[in-house]
């Protein structure tokens, strides 16, 4: 039984390399020195910003990160944010307007336990489900 691959290969013509022909020439190592390493095959040398691939395709400048939460972390909070001053109570409902807690969407992930009249810029459909069907209010701003 061979222990290493120099004495497995020993006796054999190619070494494992298979036909005579496949080692031969630079072609097999893809060119002399740095060829054809402009592209993305060796990023380490764009790391040190030695080779510049150009520009490619386009950016989209409409999408604009969009902050979210959801509703059940809303509702666990509620009480916190009325002891803060952030939430008001008006009768049983909790009346919370999320852009002033820098929120653009409500998500519909979690529990809803309280009455909850939320205002935001968006709402996901299950979001509002959830508060509605609570007995709260829903407010688009």
């Amino acid at each position: 039984m061979p222990v290493n691959k120099r004495s497995k290969y020993r006796g054999s013509r190619t070494c494992g390399g298979g036909t005579h022909k496949n080692r031969r020439g630079a072609g097999n190592r893809g060119g002399r020195g740095r060829a054809g390493q402009r592209d993305h095959r060796f990023s380490h040398f764009y790391l040190k910003g030695e080779i510049s691939n150009g520009k490619h395709g386009f950016v989209s400048k409409v999408s604009a990160p969009v902050s979210a939460l959801d509703v059940g972390a809303i509702d666990q909070m509620a009480e916190a944010l009325l002891q803060e001053g952030l939430a008001a109570q008006e009768g049983d409902l909790i009346v919370l307007d999320t852009t002033e807690l820098g929120i653009d969407k409500v998500l519909g992930s979690g529990k809803v336990t309280h009455k909850l009249s939320i205002s935001a810029r968006a709402f996901s459909e299950r979001a509002r489900a959830k508060i509605e069907e609570m007995g709260g209010q829903v407010k688009t701003v």
